[in-house]
């Protein structure tokens, strides 16, 4: 097993290119599904070594439940430095456990607040809250999810802006843009080195609901409009609301973006250009950290076995 126990550790930060490149030069839903499968490998991946790393770690501590035999020269030799890694990996890990579980656990409590919420309101796809404080964001849930919105933003809009605004939540509903920023979370607290991949999926899904937008109501610089007029009013959501969904993002660079032609939809970039560089890089680190996750799992396996008394 050696060091390539140690590589899904460090792997992600191949990824850190495509991270700014593909904000600026793929198509939003294409940079959205690469950075978001990029990251979900990743943090698995090394979730998974430093698991690994951490039964040798375990193994070594007195009183410990796991069986004598793991803790064996023979097992030890296989994660170099079992010393000082095995041991930090163990708070290390258990930080990882204890902060992907907090992440889920306040994501199913904001939707469930939220929801609760407007249990007073029609279940109709819309929600519009009597309030003067200008906000609206994407609830995902049920069929279709709702678009909850206030008539403190509505009677800031032109009727053109208002339908830019509903087609833009409604495309964040369609396109279960929720689930891609939960998981680049989850991708992050798995793994620190992972952070400018979920800063980079949080401004390609506003940008991927941008250019659904704009194809909806016909019109780049409508869309742009009501995104630069909703964010100069809105000043936030008076209570927790699901991680990006009430957040405008970076404001100037989606109205700059949509006032320019409409991005070019491309499967894969080419090679021979700074991002397709970048994407190649990170599709082999991605690679590499699978398959170096793997080895040493079966490895440590197969060592455990045989040091397992029978």
């Amino acid at each position: 097993m050696g060091v390539f126990v140690f590589l899904p550790l460090v792997l992600p930060l191949t990824a850190w290119p495509i991270a700014r490149l593909a904000e600026q030069h793929l198509h939003p839903r294409t940079s959205t599904r690469l950075l978001t499968g990029v990251a979900a490998v990743m943090a698995m991946c090394s979730t998974v070594c430093l698991g690994l790393v951490m039964v040798v770690g375990t193994a070594q501590l007195p009183g410990n439940p796991l069986p004598d035999g793991w803790s064996d020269p023979e097992v030890r030799a296989a994660v170099p430095y079992d010393e000082v890694v095995g041991k930090a990996a163990i708070p290390a890990l258990c930080a990882v456990v204890v902060a992907c579980a907090r992440t889920l656990w306040r994501h199913g409590r904001v939707r469930r607040h939220a929801h609760r919420a407007l249990a007073g309101l029609p279940g109709t796809t819309v929600a519009v809250l009597p309030d003067e404080v200008p906000y609206a964001y994407a609830l995902p849930g049920g069929r279709r999810g709702r678009v909850v919105v206030t008539t403190g933003l509505l009677d800031r809009l032109e009727p053109a802006e208002r339908r830019a605004l509903f087609a833009h939540e409604r495309a964040h509903l369609a396109a279960g843009h929720h689930r891609f920023l939960l998981a680049v979370q989850l991708a992050a607290r798995a793994n620190p080195f992972l952070r400018p991949l979920r800063t980079a999926v949080s401004y390609t899904a506003e940008r991927w609901a941008d250019e659904e937008a704009a194809q909806t109501v016909g019109s780049r610089r409508t869309v742009a409009c009501a995104i630069g007029k909703a964010a100069l009013v809105s000043r936030g959501t008076p209570v927790v609301t699901l991680a990006g969904f009430a957040a405008p993002g970076p404001v100037p660079r989606r109205v700059a973006a949509l006032l320019g032609p409409a991005p070019a939809v491309r499967r894969w970039p080419s090679l021979f250009t700074s991002v397709g560089l970048a994407a190649w890089c990170a599709a082999v680190g991605t690679a590499v950290s699978a398959m170096s996750s793997a080895n040493a799992a079966v490895t440590m396996v197969l060592i455990l076995h045989a040091a397992t008394p029978l």
